[in-house]
């Protein structure tokens, strides 16, 4: 059996990634959290999401109980898989997963920043932190609910790269994080608004639209100053590079991509 590692830091985005990952390397089983995933199904093994502390999730993780390596290693037998993908959070963790699931030397080692950008990873850690939310790389059908002790729903589909779906994913909230904090929406308009009229050429915003689910994305609508007696094309970068660097210092996102359109020129003048 061919062993492939996928390791990152918490919250990075490595189960988001996992099956695209796995069609790209024509991978059949993963293993994530606990779980044993084959062709994008629970197959066998108990999520470490559900655990009710930290410290028992780390233990479901890396299968420390014989119970439940057993189970797993008992439907490695049963499904014919030439290839496996294990996830965690550092190469000493998948192996150790490895180890205790008997397969055998990992044979290649992929890291998070291999497979997701820049402004990926930093979304995911955002959503994590001040949401709380961890993805599963299966089925919401398959995910049993208890909304008294977790919120349990449909993330996204997972398309291949000639758009045929490959799978779909779970978002979870466990029990265990409770330290998450809410930044509502209003406070990223509130950048937006500060950073523009900061600027001496804005006269005034006519529009603000910002995507924070997924990769993040802004667009906004600006009246400029008249007259226009400076580099249009430079300014508008310029605010795009301001707008950029108050989120990344406040709230360490990283857009996708900042739209500004002039919508209309003020009468206002530069001083």
């Amino acid at each position: 059996m061919e062993i492939f590692s996928l390791s990152g830091p918490s919250g990075t985005g490595k189960s988001t990634s996992a099956l695209a990952f796995a069609d790209q390397h024509k991978i059949p089983a993963i293993i994530d959290d606990g779980l044993l995933i084959v062709n994008g199904h629970k197959v066998a093994g108990t999520s470490a999401k559900f655990e009710k502390n930290t410290v028992t999730a780390v233990r479901r993780a890396i299968f420390s109980d014989d119970l439940h390596a057993k189970e797993v290693q008992e439907a490695l037998k049963i499904y014919v898989i030439n290839k496996i993908l294990i996830i965690g959070t550092s190469d000493k963790m998948t192996k150790l997963i490895a180890k205790r699931l008997e397969l055998g030397d990992i044979n290649h080692y992929y890291y998070v920043e291999d497979i997701r950008s820049s402004s990926e990873i930093k979304m995911a850690q955002f959503i994590r932190k001040t949401e709380g939310k961890h993805i599963m790389p299966i089925p919401h059908r398959q995910v049993g609910q208890n909304f008294f002790k977790r919120l349990v729903y449909k993330g996204m589909d997972i398309f291949s790269p000639k758009k045929e779906k490959i799978g779909e994913t779970t978002i979870v909230r466990p029990d265990f994080h409770k330290g998450y904090i809410r930044i509502e929406k209003k406070a990223f308009i509130d950048i937006i608004e500060h950073t523009c009229s900061n600027n001496p050429y804005i006269d005034h915003l006519d529009s603000i639209h910002v995507q924070v689910e997924g990769l993040p994305t802004a667009s906004l609508n600006v009246s400029v100053v008249s007259p226009i007696s400076y580099h249009l094309p430079n300014m508008l970068e310029q605010l795009q590079l301001e707008i950029q660097h108050n989120f990344l210092h406040h709230f360490n996102i990283e857009f996708a991509s900042i739209d500004v359109h002039v919508s209309s020129v003020g009468k206002t003048k530069v001083n």
